[in-house]
This record gives C-alpha cells, structure tokens and sequence, in this order.
C-alpha cells in the first residue's frame, strides 16, 4: 500500500502521516462502536505465520516491495516516508516500539531500563543503556548520540532542515549518568509522551552537524545499530539493499539481506506472479486473485475467471463464425481477436498458477479512514451542516461494505485517538449521536436550508433591521463620499453578492464547471472520469452549483450564524459528556434546556444534537432535490482519488454521497489524479467532502494535537492549520491536549484524551469510519512476516522454513 507523506509544519514529525494515494485509501475497518469502556475493546490479532527461531532457517534473501524509492534515509526529514521507516527500523536503535496491543515496548536489544526517577521540581528520566549495544563502527550507543539528537531536533538551530519533533524542545538539559551506559535527562516542562523521543536514534555522526543531518543522511547511512547495515542503495535498480550486520550483539538476523525493492502498486500482481518479490501489501482486487488461485489449485477445475471467462456459447459461436467466414477482412479481425485473447488466458493462468506460492495476511492496519469536513467556509462552515452531513451517515453500512468482502471485523471506529484494542479506547461517537436522517433533516432546517430556498433572491444577511438598512442605504446614496461603518458594511455586502451570483452564472456556461472542478492538472485520466453531481442529475429547474475557486486565499474562521444558539448547544453537548460542573452549570442557565432536556432524552439521542425550540420543522422524510438558502443550492464538493487503485474508496463516496441525498444535501463529486489529490486538494483546503486516512499512534496527546488543533490566522490573513485539514477546531479541544501532554499519570492522560475525543465528534470536522485493514502478500516459505498490525517488526526473526529456500523467488520455481 502506498503511503505518502504530508508536510509536518514545526510540530514534532510524526510516524502518523497522512495516508493518501490509492492502495492506502482504498482499503479500511474496525473498532468497538458501542463500547463503553476501554476495557471490553478488542484488536484483531496480526497474522504473521508465527515460528520459534529454531524453525527458521539461516541464510537467502528476502525481496520486499515498497511503493517508491526513499527520497531520504533521515526519518526526521518532511518528505521521509513509509521506505524510510521500514529501512531505518532494521537499521536503527528504536528504544519503545510499538507492541501488538498497540502500546510502547521497553525494547530489551538497546535499554536495560528508562524511567522516571524524579518529578519535582523538574521531570528527570534515566535511561540505563544495553551495555553491548554499539554503533557499527565498535563506538558504544551513549549519552552524546542523546545530546547530539536532542540539539538537532529542538528548533533552537534553524541550520536544521527537520520537521521538528514535539518534545525536543521540552528538554532543558541531557547528562551523562553514573557512568557512561547511563543517560540522564531533564526537562523544563513535563512531557508525558517521552518514551516516543529518540527513536529512531541516530549517531552523534550525523545529527551532529547541519550538513550530515541535511545532506548526509539522505542517501547514505555509514554507522548503524541494528541486526542489518546498509550495504547499497541503487536508484537505477530501485532496490535498498540491507545485509546482516557483524556488530549485531542480539539474536543474529536469520536472513542474509533483504532487498526493499520499488514497485509500484498496479504492478505488484505481475511482480508476485514473475517471483521479483516475497512480500508486499496489495490491494482488495490482488488479494482475491491469491484467493482463487488458492482454491483453483487445490480443486483441480479449470478457471472460471479471467479473460473470456464470461464468453458466452452465442458469443463463441459468432466469433468462430466470423474467423471461418468468407468474409476475409472480417474473418482477420476476428482471428486477431481470438489469438490475442488466447495469449490473454494463457498469461493469466500462468499467473494465477505462480500465486499459489503465496499466502494472503491479513489483519488491521493501525490506521483509520475519515470523512473530512472543511468548515473554513461555505456552507460546512456552520457546524449545524456538518453536524446534519455526520447525523446522515450509516457507518456501519460503509465499514462493512469495504471489510466484509475481506472477512475482516466489519465495526465502525469511535475514537480519533485511539484505536481498538489500545488502551484509552473508548467510543466517543455518542457526543454527535447515531445516524439519524428526521435529526439531520432539523439540523439543515435550523440552518435555513429548505426546499425551497434555491428559488429565493439572496437575502441581506447584514445584522439589524430592514429599516435600518434601508435607512443605511438611503444615506450612502446621498452621501458617496461618507465613509460610515454601515454604509461601508452595506456596500461589502452588496458586492459580494454580485460577484456571487456572477460567479455562478459564469461556472454555468460551456462546461467551465466541470473543467474548474478537475483542476489545474487535469490528466486525461481525470477527464475521463469527470465530474458529477449527486441528486442534481440532470433534473429541470436545478439551480447552478456553486463551485469553489482553488485560487481563493485561506480565510479566518468566522462564527457561525446564530452563534449564540450554537454556544448553548455546544455547552449542552459538553456537560452531556463531561462532569464539568462549570460547563454543567453554564448550561443549566439557558433559556432552552428545558426543551433540549426533553429532546435528549430520546432514544439514540446526543445532547446538542437537536434544533433549538422554535425552529422550523424539518423537511419530509423523502426530499426532492437538494435543499437551498438564499437562492443557492445545498451542494458540497467530494473530491476522490481518481487512480485504478481508488474504486473501493470512490465506492464507500458514492454511497456517501447516497446518503447526503436522503436529506436533501447535493454532492457535486470530482475525481483527481492520485498524484495531486492531498497536495492540491486536502493539504490546500480545496474541497467540502473528502476520504483520506491517518495512522494511529501510541502518543495521541503528542501526535494527534497538530491533526486537531485550532487553525490560527496568520499575518497574511491565511490560517495556519498544522495538520487540522479540516480547518475545525476549539480553544478548549487544544487546553486539553495540552493538559494530556503535561500529565505524567498515564490514566489521567487517558481520561483527558477520551474528553478531548468527544469534543472533536461534536466539532464534526472529522468523522471516523473505518480502520483500514492490512492485506499482505507473503512467500508461503516464510515466517514471521506479514500483516504485522499494530506491533513493528522483528527482522531478525524474519525468514525461511524450508532449508533449500536459499535464493532468488525465480530460482526456486525451477
């Protein structure tokens, strides 16, 4: 599967990045939708084909594909990837990997312990290192690879090209301890996620000047520390390739190398097939052709899928008709046909036969599919909207219709900070409440969008009465030159409206609609697919779609209309999930709880979720055609990935965008080259609805606060959005991350993080839906490889059962 990287901004570089092209994006599930506790959450275990070392031949070499060739070997660089973090984790002191329940793991090869040993005044951690653990070159593993790291890493030197690491900075002082297998360090302010600090570790030979940080280590790792060194990295044979290392102090590697080999997704079937590769992630489509090869061999029938397979008797029998006629030049034709249809079944069932040789691993990615919501501006802006576009959603119907084909647990995820089976889980979704359509229908209403509202003249949103402007009006035209607060309002009003409205008349004509919503680059492959509109299909008396310009700069969040409301709203759902006698109180004090109370006391109900008392009433249960306001249409642009890998992910849109229709919300949905779809779309805010995925991590408070934090305006009038895609977020979401990453007792963390989660539902930016799940194709000879779920792999252990496995994938099928 692909994983692309994202720019990290100047927060800690995280090993979650954003996961973007289409093998990632196309294949999801998990997590414990309705439990309660962390507790009673359970992973799905990882499939690996287990085997004790003494099973595990010595020797050969082991091909394994990854997406691309590594544009850097520093893993602390922005544009490091998943090649990168493969490679340098066998290469690489990691001190607290990730264990199968997806927690940190003292890893015993490099510490002998690390703890904290004191917290007042100052947090002090002592790591007491493996007194056989030294670099490749014989130099010991010791306190100034600590300090050299730290200084790189801290954002005191800008002469560091990095994407600066969350915590680093927190680190006042690093000292040697007792003696030189001890290192000592202190911070300045407490910082709970420590354990994801120096990992992985480099020698004090590289991150101890700017040039070998930058430049060095890019293409080159001459000092290593793990059961492999780097032997060569060839951009001509896209290969990396990795040998036992002779320093290795711990259980010797069982493998001679490995050869991270680059292939791309689309062509990993034919690389398994021809024996260049023993393992690589591959799609859903992939994984069902190892399946039916699997079964194929083992009942000796003859195929019954592939090319021609759906031939039928008539269809034969006019091709062998049109071949034999006297018809010489038809008769040519369909002789080439036949002949290349042939060669077609004959090259498929060679494949299928030399993928029996595989076996499919499956488990659960740690990392989950997400709808995002981008609330800078439009009508997603109003949380109402997104509020009504998540109450609309059937999670579970979309979980399923992407695991269940693979026989994976089909559960939606409720949280964005933890996935099932980690501790801290817990399902935080009831903030938002469950699928509801008459819910979402009272959300949309409460915003003004009715059936009608796209037949209306755009009204005049300026706050006061219509004397009033009437009044501001009449004395602007008298006196042009008066530069009056009101008037000035009234004029900026007015403007807007006009180029809104010719803006729409303009996207209308010719087709430039469609051509602007493709983008900029626009492949032929784009254009192919186009762009079409969801419950707008062609239907008499539609109202144009407004189409967001890409060239329209980031804007400040404004409030939402009726930001009162929404504050009482928004303090109802607080104190719903939340013991927080202040917020509670708050609450208790508005004018419409007792209306509200009674709502939410409704079955399958969430407190906030419904429309204040008075509002309209919602929409009939079978809407016709998208809702409108102020004569424009309720129509959000979905941006999907329009890659041959991409049509799971672009099924589960469509059947979003299904969804959104039964409540009256338009979906105008554009397809965009894989190559373009994060950077030109998500990262740069130029969509309403999209899918993209992250990985979940073992440090939410560290690594998911950039994901959630609230966008802050820059000088230039843009938002400064971290990570938060989505462009939502709170000041109080933000306190408590801030709270987690301060507080030293891991349950107390958690309870913070379990808070900020529901408040991150509520916001509605960002819905949950699926974790992904792992599919890895895997030489039926190895063990201890495969779909390693939340655990990092072992490479030591990794290798083959059979004793004449020795050589190339090629070699052994003669």
């Amino acid at each position: 599967m692909s994983h692309v990287g994202v720019p990290r901004g100047t927060v800690r570089k995280r090993r979650s990045l954003a996961l973007l092209t289409a093998g990632v994006l196309t294949i999801p599930a998990l997590a414990g939708c309705s439990s309660d506790s962390e507790e009673t959450s359970r992973g799905v275990p990882q499939d690996i084909a287990p085997a004790a070392r003494d099973r595990v031949a010595d020797g050969s070499t082991v091909n394994w594909a990854v997406d691309a060739m590594p544009t850097t070997l520093n893993a602390f660089q922005a544009d490091a990837d998943s090649a990168t973090t493969k490679i340098t984790g066998a290469l690489l002191p990691t001190l607290f990997p990730m264990d199968a329940a997806g927690q940190p793991k003292l890893n015993p090869d490099y510490l002998e312990s690390a703890k904290i040993i004191e917290r007042e005044p100052k947090q002090v951690v002592l790591y007491k290192l493996n007194q056989q653990a030294v670099w490749s070159d014989g130099r010991e593993i010791g306190a100034p690879d600590f300090v050299a790291q730290w200084r790189a890493l801290s954002g005191k030197d800008s002469a560091f090209w990095t994407a600066r690491n969350a915590g680093y900075e927190r680190i006042e002082k690093i000292e040697r301890g007792a003696d030189d297998l001890q290192v000592r360090v202190t911070f300045a302010k407490p910082y709970a996620d420590w354990r994801s600090l120096f990992s992985p570790l480099y020698p004090k030979e590289i991150t101890g000047k700017p040039d070998t940080f930058n430049d060095g280590a890019r293409t080159a790792l001459k000092n290593t520390a793990g059961p492999f060194q780097l032997k060569s990295v060839s951009k001509a044979k896209g290969t990396v390739t990795l040998v036992r290392s002779p320093r290795w102090w711990g259980e010797k590697a069982k493998l001679d190398s490995i050869v991270f080999r680059a292939v791309a997704p689309k062509d990993r079937t034919k690389a398994l097939a021809d024996g260049t590769v023993h393992i690589t992630d591959v799609d859903a489509t992939t994984a069902d052709r190892i399946a039916l090869a699997l079964r194929d061999g083992s009942n000796g029938q003859p195929l019954t899928h592939g090319p021609g397979a759906d031939l039928t008797p008539a269809a034969a029998l006019r091709s062998w008709a049109l071949a034999n006629g006297s018809d010489e030049e038809q008769a040519e034709i369909a002789q080439a046909a036949r002949e290349k249809n042939r060669k077609a079944v004959v090259a498929y069932g060679a494949e299928q036969k030399a993928l029996r040789g595989y076996a499919l691993r499956k488990s659960l990615e740690p990392a989950y599919t997400q709808l995002a919501l981008n609330g800078e501006s439009g009508p997603l802006a109003d949380d109402r909207v997104r509020r009504a576009v998540a109450r609309a959603l059937d999670r579970q119907e979309l979980a399923e219709t992407v695991l269940k084909p693979l026989g994976l647990p089909a559960k939606p995820l409720g949280s964005h900070l933890a996935l099932a089976g980690q501790p801290g889980y817990k399902d935080g979704s009831g903030a938002l409440g469950d699928q509801n359509t008459k819910e979402a229908q009272a959300l949309l209403a409460d915003a003004g969008w009715t059936q009608g509202g796209a037949a209306e003249k755009p009204k005049d949103t300026k706050a006061g009465s219509e004397a009033e402007k009437k009044a501001d009006k009449d004395e602007a035209d008298k006196k042009k030159d008066a530069e009056g607060k009101e008037g000035a309002e009234d004029k900026e009003g007015t403007e807007k409206t006009e180029a809104e409205e010719k803006k729409a008349d303009e996207t209308d004509k010719d087709g430039e609609k469609a051509d602007r919503a493709v983008g900029a680059d626009d492949s032929a492959a784009s254009r192919a697919e186009g762009l079409y509109i969801v419950g707008q299909d062609d239907k008499p008396g539609a109202a144009p779609v407004q189409v967001p310009d890409a060239s329209t700069a980031t804007h400040v969040l404004a409030p939402a209309r009726g930001a009162a409301v929404q504050s009482l709203a928004l303090l109802r759902q607080a104190s719903a999930v939340s013991e927080d006698s202040t917020t509670a109180e708050a609450a208790s004090k508005a004018t419409v709880q007792d209306k509200a109370t009674a709502q939410d006391k409704q079955p399958g109900g969430a407190a906030g979720a419904y429309a204040p008392l008075g509002t309209a009433a919602p929409a009939p249960a079978s809407v016709k055609g998208p809702l409108g306001k102020d004569g424009k249409t309720l129509t959000l642009r979905f941006v999907l990935p329009s890659g041959s890998g991409s049509q799971s992910l672009r099924g589960v849109g469509e059947r979003i965008a299904a969804m959104l229709e039964k409540i009256g919300i338009g979906t105008e949905i554009t397809k965009v080259p894989d190559e373009s779809y994060f950077k030109d779309h998500i990262a740069s805010g130029d969509y309403d609805l999209a899918l993209y995925s992250w990985p979940a991590t073992a440090y939410p408070a560290t690594d998911g606060r950039p994901i959630y934090a609230k966008p802050e305006p820059a000088t230039d009038g843009s938002l400064l959005v971290e990570q938060n895609y989505t462009r939502v977020g709170t000041d109080h979401i933000d306190q408590l991350f801030d709270q987690a990453v301060a507080e030293l007792d891991e349950k107390a963390a958690r309870e913070l993080m379990k808070q900020a989660d529901a408040r991150i539902w509520a916001a509605a930016g960002s819905i949950p839906l699926f974790q992904r799940p792992q599919l890895v194709a895997v030489d039926k000879k190895l063990a201890n490889v495969g779909a390693f779920g939340f655990a990092a792999p072992r490479y030591q252990d990794i290798g083959f059962t059979d004793r004449r496995a020795a050589g190339s994938p090629a070699d052994r099928k003669k």
